[in-house]
């Protein structure tokens, strides 16, 4: 276990104990106030985000997410009953850095018959920020924070357990760290907008790591005998992970309105394709696309149904309602509709 701080360092004035909390570099002296610098290998330093949100204000935040989308159940904002609310320090691993990098690869250009790849050179240099938990995380679904960096206070493991239950970091920072890079990297492919990638090269300065505990408020509610639960950044106020009871009729309106947008697609622009073309087979693979999005469509709106008694919402992502590319991924592969129709641009 992590101690508060060292212990044996003396005041260079009066002789008295200095204590020097982790990742903190000027101390103050207990005894005689004299301010000093510290100076060693660094490490990992721990540091803390500070608490900004209040139980009240968590609260504001879980009323606004009861309302903030049509697939959470009305009657929830007014009929849910707040059984817990507390607060808890999550670890995160966190790294900051200035990355460089050099994407070597291919840039289309044209369409139609004059359609080419060129080769490209693209250097992207930027700041970036990752950051992950360090801690088992399943209970309460947060995996990533908005990064903080200026507002950093040291590590105290005391005043954190006198506000809340603080979790210890599990696994090694290599991992981590390993994990951000890949992360920078996909960053780095992402900013070249190249159509084809053939060799990148990363490089990273000024590279900071830390270990960084972050205020979580966690509450928990009853809706007609149902638990749920919701958890709010600590720090600025915003819902990273909730669940609520479902719409019934939000449900039933998407499964309505998706079965007939998809037979739409699936059967009457198909038909109307192939029967408005002059050539048979000329529209064919169109018409094929149009009926694998279309049942695609319609898988995604049975499971909007099927599944839509409970919301959830991650941030970063969008609510698990209803997922239209997942669903037409199920039932064919996008990129092969593009090869399908790619012959008749």
């Amino acid at each position: 276990m992590e101690k508060d701080g060292l212990q044996g360092l003396n005041c260079p004035n009066c002789g008295g104990v200095v204590p020097v909390p982790e990742g903190q570099l000027i101390v103050r002296c207990p005894y005689c106030d004299l301010r000093s610098f510290v100076r060693g290998e660094r490490g990992l330093l721990r540091y803390q985000v500070p608490q900004r949100v209040d139980r009240n204000q968590a609260l504001a935040a879980l009323s606004k997410f009861l309302t903030s989308n049509m697939a959470i159940a009305p009657a929830a904002a007014r009929q849910a009953r707040v059984s817990e609310a507390f607060l808890i320090y999550l670890p995160f691993w966190t790294v900051w850095a200035r990355v460089g990098g050099w994407v070597f690869g291919e840039k289309r250009v044209g369409s139609g018959d004059n359609a080419r790849y060129e080769p490209r050179e693209v250097r992207v240099v930027q700041d970036m920020t990752w950051n992950g938990a360090a801690a088992d995380v399943g209970e309460f679904g947060v995996e990533h924070v908005s990064a903080v960096a200026q507002d950093l206070e040291p590590f105290d493991p005391t005043e954190l357990h006198s506000r809340g239950m603080v979790f210890e970091p599990v696994g090694s920072f290599r991992e981590a760290s390993q994990t951000a890079d890949r992360t920078f990297e996909d960053q780095v492919r992402k900013q070249a907008k190249l159509d084809r990638t053939q060799q990148v090269f990363v490089r990273s300065v000024r590279r900071r790591n830390a270990l960084v505990y972050h205020p979580l408020w966690v509450l928990r509610y009853l809706f007609r005998g149902r638990a749920f639960q919701v958890v709010v950044d600590g720090y600025s106020g915003q819902v990273l992970y909730g669940k609520a009871p479902g719409n019934t009729l939000y449900r039933a309106a998407v499964l309505v309105a998706g079965m007939a947008l998809g037979a739409f697609l699936a059967i009457d622009a198909p038909a109307f394709l192939i029967a408005a073309s002059d050539t048979e087979g000329d529209l064919f693979w169109v018409a094929l696309a149009l009926l694998v999005a279309g049942g695609g469509l319609m898988y995604a709106a049975y499971r909007a149904f099927r599944h839509g008694e409970q919301y959830e919402y991650r941030r970063g992502g969008s609510g698990s309602f209803i997922n239209v590319a997942e669903a037409i991924e199920m039932v064919g592969s996008i990129k092969d509709i593009e090869k399908w129709i790619s012959p008749l641009r």
